[in-house]
C-alpha cells in the first residue's frame, strides 16, 4: 500500500513538532496524549509519524533525547548522578541508571567527568 505524498509530508511535519517539543520540555513528564492535543491531532496519528518519519516510537525518542543530555551534564562533573537524573525528568535514580546502562552501555557514574577521547570518555555510545 502506498502511502500519499501529502499524509508522509504531514507525518514529517508532526514529528518534526513533536521532536521540538520534547528537546523543550525532556526534563519534565512528557505525554504522548499531551503532545497529540497541542499539535491539534490524535494520539494514533502522532504514533504513525514517530514510526514512519522518525523511525522510532514516542518513548523511545524522549529517552534518546534525554540520555543524550544525561551524558552531557555526567560529562561535566558537577551534579550527582541522581540530580542528573531528576534534571532530565527521572523520579527514580534507580530507573534512570538502569535506563542510562541500556542505552549508553554503562553505568552513568562511569562517565563522569569524562570527555570523548579520554579514559572513560570512549565508552561505547549507543542511539546517542
Amino acid at each position: 500500500m502506498t502511502i500519499r505524498t501529502g499524509t508522509v509530508a504531514r507525518r514529517r511535519a508532526l514529528f518534526d513538532e513533536a521532536a521540538e517539543i520534547i528537546e523543550r520540555e525532556y526534563a519534565r513528564q512528557i505525554e504522548l496524549d499531551d503532545v497529540a492535543r497541542r499539535l491539534a491531532t490524535s494520539r494514533r496519528q502522532l504514533q504513525r509519524a514517530f514510526a514512519e518519519a522518525g523511525a522510532t516510537s514516542f518513548r523511545t525518542h524522549v529517552a534518546k533525547v534525554r540520555m543524550r543530555r544525561a551524558l552531557e551534564l555526567l560529562r561535566e562533573g558537577s551534579l550527582p548522578v541522581r540530580d542528573v537524573a531528576n534534571s532530565v525528568g527521572y523520579r527514580q535514580p534507580a530507573q534512570f541508571a538502569k535506563t542510562f546502562r541500556r542505552h549508553h552501555g554503562a553505568p552513568p557514574s562511569s562517565f563522569r567527568g569524562a570527555r570523548p577521547g579520554t579514559p572513560g570518555g570512549s565508552v561505547p555510545l549507543h542511539s546517542v
